[in-house]
């Protein structure tokens, strides 16, 4: 199935700015993750830390939702979702 990611800020740099992503059907967010995190070393240190697990500062959102990330695991996708990636954001 296919999931749209669109990322922002610091993170577009990484990962460009929309893209359309594979993954296989009822996966969850945390593969939908994986998959992105496996494109390079860059993409895998924009979203996780040394223990593997998913940045606090990263910020995601699913369909205009924000996603609480102790649900990535157990969320479910359906195809056409989008995702969004949002670095760490400070006012100014």
């Amino acid at each position: 199935m296919i999931v749209r990611v669109r990322a922002f800020a610091q993170l577009r740099e990484v990962f460009g700015a929309e893209r359309r992503v594979e993954v296989p059907e009822g996966a969850a967010m945390n593969a939908l993750l994986s998959v992105l995190g496996e494109e390079s070393e860059t993409a895998y240190r924009a979203l996780f830390g040394d223990d593997g697990s998913l940045k606090r500062h990263v910020i995601l959102m699913r369909n205009g939702k924000r996603v609480n990330h102790a649900e990535i695991q157990e969320m479910t996708l359906a195809g056409e979702d989008e995702v969004a990636l949002f670095p760490p954001v400070a006012g100014g």
